[in-house]
């Protein structure tokens, strides 16, 4: 008697997990039906547009490229959207008497329900669309749609299940938080380009586009348009890859799969070397000062290394404060004084200094006693926060200089960038103290609920703060630049600037240390809500 299918099973599954979960909550419901709407809607716009490019020179170059960016997409979705599908976690059937291959079978159909798979669908049609010229073209083109929506889909699969121990511990959820970083590059860097090709032409496209005809899902398409060329032996070549890519990608989910189900799960224990390393006492800490002043440095860098939020906080602030400056830059746009952006960007990492201890934060408040410990505590985290920025903050500026070549400006665009950061880390001190607020430790949001407000007053009102308090630099800057011997003195400005800074930091902790020991219990009470 033969084992009955579980393809429809699965598919079964598949649907009533989606609607058990739109169950659970009206709002997920709403947010749900909202975002399907939405991405429906992007994807026929997307489709019209595709279709229009049908004759266009260079159609061929945008899908090619566009394909290619979706299935980088698919690869990567596993990785920071862990959650977004429980069926990526195959160890929920390791106590099913299932093989392999008919589950890898079954579970490749399932994946195919979804908005993502749909999504992917109107791109491919309408790519297909947009390069076909002539009965045989669409014929290929039915054959390149289902193979390249097959890769996809089997690349997600193969990604999630090599990665499934990481993503279903603590640490690869926590690996969803840096999705936001990816997204921030993303921006910046579909920004430059989109410049790039509106100054020169989608022709600029080409060079790429060579190169990935042949990379298995674009190269699907790439066969479409080869047989609108008649060039019938590429055509089968680019077929030829995508079919083996998925010949590949199946074949190795097939053996995470069976290795998932046979091997016990020990990636949550450590080992004696690595338990004996995190017991011992890191080279960086030896280099602090004695003391509370280096306690509190060593715990402050210990969460930068080690909390998700707070991770993904300082690598979105460091990749954005290079990107911008640098990118405009690179343009020919910008300006050596957008070189101000990074040491802006870090500064804000002094906002809200108590809310990323959250409810940790009463072993700290258990050890200040007076307005000298809360000075101490917030002298401390300032200098943590100044051993990465400074370094940083001088390496992005040397770099945006040299990239527009404008060496004279240099001195007083880094004492602006000093000043500014001082600026931050006295308000930042000041406004940690008066609007405290907690962040969340799971989930996306960084911001408890009801305390939005407190979060856009301490923020922005910090920052407008800063940029009045460096109103005198900034008029000096000026100035200089604008009289006739002022270029003879703009070097002043790299002392000045630096000068400054270190003033308004250590007058911004003088001030808010009294305010931080009066007000520790509401401090407490505010970081410890989320």
């Amino acid at each position: 008697m033969s084992a009955p299918a579980i393809t429809p099973v699965f598919v079964r599954l598949k649907l009533s997990l989606l609607r058990n979960g739109l169950r659970q909550s009206g709002g997920r419901k709403a947010a749900y039906i909202t975002s399907a709407v939405f991405a429906l809607l992007f994807a026929a716009l997307q489709l019209i547009g595709l279709i229009a490019l049908r004759g266009h020179a260079h159609a061929e170059s945008v899908v090619v490229l566009a394909v290619a960016v979706l299935g980088l997409g698919w690869a990567v979705m596993p990785l920071f959207f862990p959650s977004g599908d429980e069926t990526l976690d195959p160890t929920r059937l390791v106590m099913l008497p299932l093989r392999p291959r008919p589950l890898v079978r079954a579970l490749l159909t399932a994946s195919l329900v979804g908005i993502g798979p749909l999504f992917t669908l109107c791109l491919l049609v309408g790519s297909v669309i947009a390069v076909a010229r002539g009965g045989a073209a669409f014929a290929v083109g039915a054959v390149a749609v289902v193979l390249a929506l097959l890769v996809c889909v089997a690349l997600a699969r193969a990604v999630a299940a090599a990665n499934v121990r990481l993503l279903t511990s603590r640490k690869g959820r926590d690996l969803a938080v840096l999705s936001g970083l990816v997204i921030a590059i993303g921006a910046q860097i579909v920004n430059f380009g989109a410049q790039r090709l509106g100054a020169s032409g989608l022709g600029d496209l080409d060079p790429a586009a060579e190169v990935l005809q042949w990379v298995p899902p674009a190269s699907a398409i790439g066969a479409v348009h080869a047989v609108s060329e008649g060039s019938y032996g590429r055509a089968v070549a680019q077929l030829a890859l995508s079919a083996g890519a998925l010949v590949a990608l199946l074949a190795l989910w097939s053996r995470h799969l069976t290795r998932l189900m046979t091997s016990p799960d020990g990636s949550t224990l450590p080992s004696a070397e690595s338990a004996a390393k995190e017991r011992s006492s890191t080279g960086l800490a030896r280099l602090l000062p004695a003391g509370r002043t280096g306690t509190v440095m060593d715990r402050s860098l210990r969460y930068v290394w080690r909390d998700p939020k707070t991770k993904a906080a300082w690598v979105t602030s460091l990749a954005i404060g290079l990107i911008v400056p640098v990118f405009n830059a690179w343009q020919g746009t910008g300006s050596v004084y957008f070189a101000c952006f990074a040491a802006g960007m870090l500064g804000i990492q002094m906002y809200n200094q108590f809310g990323q201890d959250t409810s940790a934060f009463w072993m700290v408040a258990m050890t200040i006693s007076s307005a000298r410990d809360a000075y101490v505590e917030l002298r401390a985290r300032a200098y943590a926060l100044l051993l990465i920025t400074l370094p940083y903050a001088t390496l992005v500026t040397v770099v945006t200089t040299a990239v527009l070549g404008d060496w004279r400006r240099l001195p007083e665009a880094l004492g602006l960038s000093f000043a500014l950061l001082g600026a931050m880390l006295a308000t930042g001190a000041w406004t940690s103290a008066r609007f405290p607020y907690s962040i969340p430790q799971e989930g996306y949001k960084n911001v408890a609920p009801g305390q939005t407000g407190l979060a856009w007053i301490s923020i922005f009102g910090g920052m407008m703060a800063a940029a009045l308090l460096c109103a005198p630099v900034i008029a000096l800057t000026i100035w200089l630049n604008v009289s006739a011997d002022g270029d003879d003195w703009t070097w002043l400005l790299l002392p000045a600037g630096t000068a400054y800074g270190a003033v308004l930091t250590a007058a911004g902790l003088k001030l808010a240390a009294p305010r931080t020991a009066r007000r520790l219990p509401e401090i407490l009470a505010a970081v410890s809500k989320g």
